[in-house]
């Protein structure tokens, strides 16, 4: 579900190796994981679900 998306790292996280960031993947949807364990759980998101916390955070 995961492998074969593209991951984007969030602009407010820094370039340090220990950060604390999260990636998001958007494709039909949106899934949201840390970066230090890319092979753990996402979060899920549809596309308005999504928008709507963009939009929610601006």
């Amino acid at each position: 579900m995961t492998g074969d998306r593209t991951w984007r790292k969030s602009s407010y996280s820094s370039d340090t190796i220990d950060s604390d960031c999260v990636e998001v993947s958007l494709t039909q949807d949106a899934l949201v994981r840390d970066s230090k364990n890319a092979s753990g759980d996402v979060l899920a998101f549809s596309a308005p679900a999504w928008q709507s916390l963009l939009n929610w955070l601006n």
